[in-house]
């Protein structure tokens, strides 16, 4: 069975009515990502911080998963698939992917603000006051700007394994998950799904769809199919 190396970012989301932001104001949901996606941020306003997270996961219970998350998750029926995701929903694993690496973490998930390896299954509010077992503030298992990314050598190792490798809903902006497209075998097929024009040098290797993630799916998926 082929290897399917699937990366997504926001663009699927979206669909399914999660707001993203664009690099090119540095805002969302009107606030500084600096002030709410920051280890900078969380020092200077801990109840910002939780009160921001705490309405998105609000929100991630009220929508979901769109057709190209349940076409991706169908996909598992004909290939080995992996997706490594730049979200922090759990849109793909509601419409049944199985294999799923979080690369900038989960929000149904808290952590200690002491150790992020303390971390606990978090579908309600984090409060001022809510605490780990070491007795730290509970805080978004989210990896902010300026920390490391713990799965990233693990991400890299499934992208050198894949035979096809899917790009979708992401212009690749973002280091360290820009770098994957530069972990693929010179033989894996490079697939790129992005209404948007980008500008991460997979020079003419790539097949590109300029489409929204789900008309790019609906497109593409008997295709794949054929690929098996």
């Amino acid at each position: 069975m082929k290897k399917l190396t699937i990366l997504s970012g926001a663009g699927i989301s979206a669909e399914s009515g999660i707001k993203t932001f664009r690099d090119g104001d540095g805002l969302w949901e009107n606030h500084n990502i600096a002030d709410v996606a920051s280890p900078e941020g969380w020092r200077k306003d801990r109840e910002l911080v939780l009160e921001f997270y705490n309405q998105r996961r609000r929100q991630l219970h009220e929508v979901e998963p769109n057709d190209a998350h349940k076409l991706i998750a169908d996909l598992e029926k004909y290939f080995e698939v992996q997706i490594i995701t730049q979200n922090i929903d759990d849109l793909h694993e509601r419409a049944g992917s199985k294999n799923i690496i979080h690369l900038h973490g989960e929000l149904f998930k808290s952590c200690s603000c002491n150790n992020r390896s303390l971390i606990y299954e978090q579908k309600e509010d984090i409060n001022i006051g809510d605490k780990a077992e070491d007795g730290a503030q509970l805080r978004p298992f989210i990896v902010w700007f300026g920390e490391d990314v713990p799965l990233m050598k693990e991400a890299a190792e499934k992208a050198r394994e894949a035979d096809i490798f899917l790009v979708i809903g992401t212009s690749l902006q973002v280091y360290p998950a820009a770098g994957l497209i530069h972990e693929i075998k010179d033989d894996c097929l490079l697939i790129v799904i992005n209404p948007n024009e980008t500008g991460f040098g997979y020079g003419e290797r790539a097949v590109v769809i300029k489409e929204t993630a789900t008309k790019g799916m609906k497109l593409l998926f008997d295709k794949l199919i054929n690929m098996k």
